[in-house]
């Protein structure tokens, strides 16, 4: 389980992220936090510094997506 968790992550690090959808980005931005929750929760026990480098990694994806999903501030 673990390790299967893990795999999906560095997988979901690899994938290619130009040319979405706004749908996609959507879909990114929750399986992002679903699998840095995952993440977080081995990581309580593990104490594991290992991942909590996979789970910053996946936490600048994320925000980097979802301010593209946000557009431009107006000021």
């Amino acid at each position: 389980m673990e390790l299967e968790l893990i795999n999906k992550a560095l997988e979901f690090e690899q994938r290619k992220m130009r040319g979405l959808s706004t749908s996609d980005r959507v879909k990114i931005s929750r399986e992002a936090k679903a699998l840095i929750l995952d993440l977080n929760q081995i990581y309580k026990i593990k104490k594991d510094q290992k991942l909590m480098d996979i789970m910053k990694r996946l936490t600048a994806i994320k925000r980097k997506v979802e301010k593209r999903l946000k557009g431009p501030l107006i000021v």
